[in-house]
């Protein structure tokens, strides 16, 4: 079968490096790369008002880091079909990252879908918000004329879309292809979001239904700090950074966070929830990694912050006492986001040797190079906490966060070297 008539100019294709290239980039140290989506979506018109959709939502910084991803996008023309689309914007983000297909299809993939169709897991059933877990398309090839068709995997769903052409192809990270309409995932009505008022989200309903923040959800209750959260949502949002039971349990008898006084328990949770609503994606490219708490609001700026970072593949968080990682997603719907954590997140205000009031800092055994010596000091005299502690799943044992940007910096930096030398042998030769 012959291939379908690109959709838009053809000298908007992005050309193939030479196989000397290819090589050489063969060579290179596999990162992701970062595509900016809504920046490829900007030089096609035609697709305006579904990147429009994009930018205004998530759902854009969710893909920044997405290094394999076919995403279906719809045209002016056939998105002002599909109706108002004038919903909230968490209903309208939810049905974007149904058409964000969770690996890269080209066409030569599609040309070759069994008869019996092929089903791909979407962004929005990572949400776990999918209606009985059915948040996957199903890809079906028509035998006789071609043309291939997305769909819910709910038999005779009526919302299904027909592929037109391919906008961009950038192998084998990002493929974006048209289509002739909206998908909308099965049991979701955006009629009836139109006139669903913005409920808050009970936070504490959310851990117990979670499971595993049984002991979080207790001391939110109990502290009376999970009734703050209604305000903050109305405003900017919040994120939420949840220790699991087994973190609770792996604390240091030192670390005496249940005997502290009610007030600085309520401190030590607060010290768990920026004061702004920031998705997965979001998190990955934060650009200021230091960043305030609702704790940081109720005592004086500069204290109590949170240095969020992005190593080897995954969202760090370094307190000065200690470090943890985002494990996973627990919910996810703007204005609130609630993400896992591996370890409870100690202020060093209260939980270093030095803070007033305070229990005694976590034994750490110092690195053999550096047994014995004493933590560097700051300006005003207080000993720095070491960035050498006991390091989350995912993390190089004793590593540091910042060795980890610097050697991808190098990476990068090598791989370019590389190309330009490539470069200077074709000339040569």
């Amino acid at each position: 079968m012959a291939s379908p008539p690109h959709f838009f100019h053809p000298c908007s294709r992005i050309s193939h490096p030479a196989p000397i290239l290819l090589f050489l980039l063969l060579l290179l140290p596999s990162v992701s790369l970062g595509v900016n989506v809504t920046a490829l979506l900007a030089a096609y018109p035609d697709l305006s008002g579904f990147n429009r959709l994009l930018s205004s939502t998530p759902v854009a910084g969710d893909l920044t880091w997405r290094s394999s991803l076919t995403l279906l996008v719809v045209p002016n023309a056939y998105l002002l079909r599909s109706g108002d689309l004038g919903r909230s914007t968490a209903d309208i983000a939810d049905v974007l990252r149904y058409h964000v297909l969770l690996e890269y299809l080209s066409w030569e993939e599609l040309r070759r879908i069994p008869a019996a169709g092929k089903l791909v897991t979407t962004l929005y059933q990572t949400t776990g918000r999918a209606f009985n877990d059915l948040g996957a398309v199903n890809l079906t090839r028509d035998s006789r004329g071609g043309a291939v068709t997305a769909r819910s995997p709910v038999p005779y769903s009526s919302s299904n879309a027909t592929i037109l052409s391919l906008v961009e192809s950038l192998p084998y990270n990002v493929s974006i292809f048209a289509v002739d309409a909206l998908l909308v995932p099965y049991g979701f009505d955006l009629a009836a979001s139109e006139t669903r008022p913005a409920a808050p989200v009970n936070i504490t309903r959310v851990l117990v239904d979670g499971r595993d923040f049984n002991v979080a959800a207790s001391m939110l209750e109990a502290s009376g700090v999970a009734g703050e959260f209604e305000a903050d949502e109305r405003g900017a949002g919040i994120t939420v950074f949840v220790p699991t039971d087994e973190a609770f349990a792996e604390l240091p008898v030192t670390e005496r966070l249940q005997s502290l006084p009610a007030e600085r328990k309520s401190v030590v949770l607060r010290f768990h929830v920026l004061h702004s609503y920031y998705p997965l994606g979001s998190l990955e490219s934060i650009v200021n990694p230091v960043q305030p708490t609702l704790a940081t609001e109720a005592t004086e700026a500069g204290r109590f912050t949170l240095n969020i970072t992005r190593a080897n593949g995954s969202v760090a968080i370094d307190t000065g006492v200690v470090q943890a990682s985002i494990t996973r997603t627990v919910f996810d719907q703007n204005p609130v986001a609630v993400f896992a954590v591996s370890r409870v997140l100690l202020p060093k205000e209260i939980f270093s040797k030095d803070s007033a009031g305070g229990g005694p800092r976590p034994e750490v055994a110092p690195p053999p190079a550096q047994a014995g010596a004493s933590a560097p000091k700051g300006p005003d005299g207080v000993e720095t906490p070491p960035t050498r502690l006991s390091s989350p799943p995912g993390f190089e044992v004793g590593g540091d966060i910042r060795s980890a940007a610097s050697r991808y910096r190098d990476s990068i930096t090598n791989g370019v070297a590389l190309l330009c030398i490539g470069y200077l042998y074709l000339l040569l030769v």
